[in-house]
């Protein structure tokens, strides 16, 4: 059997590459942390885009700023969502007509609306837990609409409290008629206060000074030249140059 025939030992076993390249890794790795680095350079943009404007502030930053941005509001309207559903079965599972016996200050407005949304919706193809429900909602989200300034909702907000208002009086006993509408009004007020923050009676006026305007001036200037004042003999000044003295 020739002896040529087993390979060597060694070239069986496959070359180990593993600590030169792990040693690469490690060299990569400081000369990125090295002054001139891409990390370095990266951590120098974190670290002035502190006091930086926001056009002053590096692509890759606005980037990761935008992209967190919009995660955080996909969960955050993903979680509103959810509690709107929650909150919305919530109100639709209790009975408009239901046996609130309208006792205490909030019973006391909130019963007439329960009784008249439950009597209105007799006549209508609508349950009267459902329209309770929505005139609840449509109260929040306008007050929570008014509170950030919006017009639309403050005009919703206006609207469902004169509708309110109209429907305690409505609803309820005659003899505790103003009363009940009164302090419907008043809660009506004192929710006014946060849902029209800010907005104001008084005109705005902006004085903003034309683009192009003309410049006029009115001052008049008068430009006059008086002659100098001559002295006696001068006369004799003007007299031309070709009249000599006789000589003898």
């Amino acid at each position: 059997m020739p002896t040529n025939s087993i390979p060597d030992l060694p070239e069986l076993l496959p070359a180990r590459k593993d600590k030169p390249r792990l040693a690469r890794l490690r060299t990569a790795w400081k000369e990125s942390w090295e002054e001139g680095g891409f990390l370095y350079q990266r951590w120098e943009e974190v670290f002035q885009a502190r006091h930086a404007s926001w056009h002053e502030i590096a692509n890759w930053i606005k980037a990761v700023g935008l992209l967190a941005g919009v995660c955080l509001l996909v969960i955050m309207v993903d979680t509103a969502g959810d509690i709107a559903s929650a909150a919305l079965k919530g109100l639709s599972a209790v009975p408009a007509s239901g046996t609130g016996d309208g006792h205490g200050l909030w019973g006391t407005v909130d019963h007439p609306i329960r009784v008249f949304l439950a009597q209105q919706a007799a006549h209508l193809t609508v349950a009267p837990a459902a329209l309770y429900a929505f005139w609840q909602l449509t109260g929040l989200l306008s007050l929570i609409g008014g509170f950030f300034g919006s017009a639309g909702a403050r005009i919703t907000w206006m609207l469902w409290g004169c509708g309110s208002l109209a429907m305690v009086w409505s609803a309820s006993p005659v003899g505790g008629r103003a009363a009940a509408t009164g302090l419907a009004a008043l809660m009506w007020a004192l929710a006014s206060i946060v849902a029209l923050r800010g907005l104001t009676l008084r005109p705005i006026v902006h004085n903003h000074p034309p683009l192009f305007q003309p410049q006029f001036n009115s001052a008049l200037h008068l430009h006059a030249t008086i002659p100098a004042p001559t002295r006696a003999g001068d006369d004799f000044d003007d007299e031309p140059d070709n009249i000599h003295p006789l000589q003898r």
